[in-house]
């Protein structure tokens, strides 16, 4: 005849339970060795009873099964608000792009049934203050090319000022060689030669 089925409830009778508690906790402490032997786990079992009495079981030790608890435990939880955070910047990326789009097709004049006279107002006036941007933007352009343009043309009148400079130099010097080449030759052309002095060898 098999035993009966258990209710799970706390015990009452002071003695039942403290003798359920030392018979469980034994037979806890042994599975988990036993699980630690067969399947080359690591294994930490910490048990206070009622009494505030320690009873545990660690493999390979209780200190590196905590620390290694910590260290997952963190990893996780980790892992669990970086999935939260990025499935929260899905949807808001979501969100925006269907805004995006829809603010897009307005401004091509598309789907414009769909929206009342406010939106349609104020569209109205994100265009006028766009095209104003614009115009503003074209200026700024226009207005920058200029300044280029008219730097650019400074720069080449001072270099063709500096070329006009060179050439009225280099022209005032062949003047000056030519008149040189032409100058009258002297009427009369005097050389002196001097007779070596005489040398006794001996």
């Amino acid at each position: 005849m098999g035993r009966g089925k258990i209710t799970i409830k706390r015990i009452d009778n002071t003695n039942a339970r403290h003798v359920t508690f030392s018979k469980r906790r034994n037979g806890l402490l042994k599975k988990a060795k036993e699980l630690s032997i067969l399947c080359d786990a690591e294994i930490g079992v910490i048990v206070f009873s009622s009494t505030g009495r320690l009873y545990n079981y660690a493999n390979p030790n209780m200190g590196s099964i905590v620390e290694r608890y910590k260290t997952v435990k963190e990893g996780h939880s980790e892992l669990l608000n970086s999935e939260k955070e990025a499935k929260f910047w899905q949807v808001e990326v979501g969100g925006l792009m269907q805004c995006m789009n829809e603010t897009y097709s307005h401004f091509m004049g598309k789907e414009l049934s769909t929206i009342s006279m406010k939106e349609l107002q104020d569209l109205e006036n994100e265009l006028e203050m766009s095209m104003k941007s614009i115009r503003i933007r074209k200026d700024q352009i226009m207005k920058e090319k200029i300044e280029a343009l008219n730097s650019k043309g400074n720069l080449i009148q001072k270099e063709n000022m500096e070329l006009q400079k060179e050439a009225s130099f280099i022209s005032g010097e062949n003047s000056l060689l030519r008149q040189n080449m032409h100058m009258p030759e002297p009427d009369f052309l005097t050389l002196q030669l001097f007779n070596p002095p005489s040398t006794s060898y001996q």
